[in-house]
This record gives structure tokens, C-alpha cells and sequence, in this order.
């Protein structure tokens, strides 16, 4: 028996084993045949993942070709609640996360996602993450955020209409009931909160901080009047961009999200719901990020034009 050890052209060591000894050129072709063809696969697999892939990601969740009426996935509630004031009948006994294509239409996803197009047309961050907040009027500009009401003063009333603050409560208030269904908790308990915010994401490197999108995290840590947690998605994964896909961590099984224009994700807000985004590789994510808090002290009021 002889074995020969070589390393590929890739960096991967290959293994070849013989019963018989064959003339050298012709061990040299097989080798260069393996060699070639595990250079191949590694090509493919970078191809991919440039195309929105990450490793971890064993399973997902809604693919972006599905339609859902809805789909819900039960999970043990963390602890992250009880260091707060409970509501009861609203603070979360009941975990998960879900998501539907039921809730919003694609031709809703399109009207809401031209008042984040109008908005952030006036600034924009110069990394690859742009926030809009209608109700602070916080709007990334450059490395900064200013107050569009404040900085644009008259202006805001020939860039929205009141045509578009009614969309985006009619969309708020359709996403709340979808929360509140799924969880078994009335929708007049929950309470919108702050941030509630657009988000435009492309390939720009980030600049600052803020551009750092991709960080895993937990909202009740992060924002702790986070109860609930929902994402109306504006724009089709791999159509309208690459990677920049949802991923719920979860040790060795991460679960992800394709984003659809009008499919909304929705789960609790704890560390049973610890998640990332994806970076995005290509082309431009558009999202809606709608919190909801037990807590009435936390609320925020739906913005209005005048």
C-alpha cells in the first residue's frame, strides 16, 4: 500500500491512497483532477455565500418564494422579563416568534416603503445603515442624526402628505393585532414604543458605529421598554438585495428569515430571541422596525404631519 499526502491549491490537504503504484504523470493528472475540482467547489461556495449567505445558518424559516398565512414557533421564555414591571395579560408568559405574509400586502409594503424613500432622500448616513424615525424625526445625515421636523422646519409638508402618516397607522395598527393574536394578549395592552424607525441598508462600509448593524443582540437589553418586536420587510431578498437576511441565534441550529416585501416578523423581546442581520453585500435592504411595550409609561403617540 501507498498513501500520498499533498496540500491543494486551495488550502484544503488532500489524501490520495493507491493499492497499486501508478506510473507518476498518472498520479499527477488525478491529482490535478481533485485539486481542480475541490477549487471548484470552493469558488461555488463563495459564490453563494456572496449572493447572502453566512455561515451557521442550518435552517430557514420562510423562504422568500413562500407565501405564509402564518407561522408561529413557540420558545422558552428567558428571565430577561422578570427585572421588569410586569402587565399582567400583556407581559410575555408566552414566547416565540413568528411570521406572515398575511398582514401587509405587497402593494402596502410598496406605498410605506416610498415614505422611507422620501425621507431619507433628504439625508442619508455615509455608512451603509440609514435610520428615518417619524416620530423623533431623527434622520441619519452623514456621521450625524438630525431632526428632519426641526431641520427642515415647512419643507417636511411637500416631502409626506397626511395620505402617508395615515398609511403608517393604518400598517402599525394591523401589525399590532397580528401580535397580539398570536400571543393570546389583547391589542388595546400593547403600547407602541420608541425607536420605531425606518431602515435603509447597502454595502457602504460603515463609518461609525451606528453603521454596525450586524452585531447580535437582544431588544429587551438593548431597549428595555421592548416587549415585542416586529419587522415589516419593504423590499425581496436576492431580488432587491444580497445577504442581509434575519438570523435568530441559536446554538448550533440558527434560524433565518428571507425578507419579502410585506412579510412581517414578529417575536418577544427577550434572549430567547437573541438575532442579527446578515451584512448586506448588495443593493438596498428596506425595513420597518414597529416595538410594542407593556408598560403605558413607554408609549409613544402615531406621528402626524401637522
Amino acid at each position: 500500500m501507498e498513501s500520498s499526502s499533498d496540500d491543494d491549491q486551495c488550502g484544503t490537504p488532500l489524501r490520495l491512497t493507491k493499492s497499486v503504484r501508478a506510473p507518476r504523470d498518472v498520479r499527477k493528472k488525478w491529482l490535478r483532477v481533485v485539486v481542480l475540482g475541490s477549487c471548484t467547489a470552493l469558488a461555488a461556495c463563495l459564490f453563494w455565500g456572496s449572493l447572502g449567505g453566512d455561515d451557521g445558518i442550518t435552517e430557514v424559516l420562510a423562504h422568500r418564494s413562500e407565501i405564509l398565512p402564518g407561522r408561529f414557533i413557540e420558545v422558552p421564555c428567558s428571565e430577561d422579563y422578570d427585572s421588569h414591571r410586569r402587565f399582567e395579560g400583556c407581559s410575555p408568559r408566552k414566547c416565540g416568534r413568528g411570521i406572515s405574509d398575511a398582514v401587509i400586502t405587497r402593494d402596502e409594503a410598496r406605498r410605506i416603503r416610498s415614505i422611507a424613500e422620501k425621507g431619507l432622500s433628504l439625508g442619508g448616513s455615509d455608512g451603509g445603515a440609514s435610520i428615518l424615525d417619524l416620530h423623533s424625526g431623527a434622520l441619519s445625515v452623514g456621521k450625524h442624526f438630525v431632526n428632519l421636523y426641526r431641520y427642515f422646519g415647512d419643507k417636511i409638508q411637500t416631502v409626506f402628505s397626511e395620505e402617508d402618516f395615515q398609511l403608517y397607522r393604518d400598517v402599525r395598527q394591523k401589525v399590532q393585532l397580528a401580535i397580539a393574536q398570536a400571543f393570546g394578549i389583547s391589542a388595546s395592552s400593547l403600547h407602541l414604543t420608541k425607536p420605531t424607525f425606518f431602515s435603509r441598508i447597502n454595502s457602504t462600509e460603515a463609518r461609525t458605529a451606528h453603521d454596525e448593524y450586524w452585531h447580535a443582540h437582544v431588544d429587551k437589553v438593548t431597549y428595555g421598554s421592548f416587549d415585542y418586536t416586529s419587522l415589516l420587510y419593504l423590499s425581496d431578498y436576492l431580488d432587491d438585495f444580497g445577504g442581509g437576511r434575519f438570523v435568530f441565534m441559536e446554538e448550533g441550529a440558527n434560524k433565518t428569515v428571507e425578507p419579502r416585501a410585506g412579510r412581517v416578523s414578529f417575536f418577544t423581546s427577550g434572549s430567547e430571541n437573541l438575532h442579527r442581520v446578515e451584512k448586506v453585500h448588495w443593493g438596498t435592504r428596506y425595513a420597518i422596525t414597529i416595538a410594542f411595550s407593556c408598560n403605558p409609561d413607554h408609549g409613544i403617540s402615531d406621528p402626524t404631519l401637522t
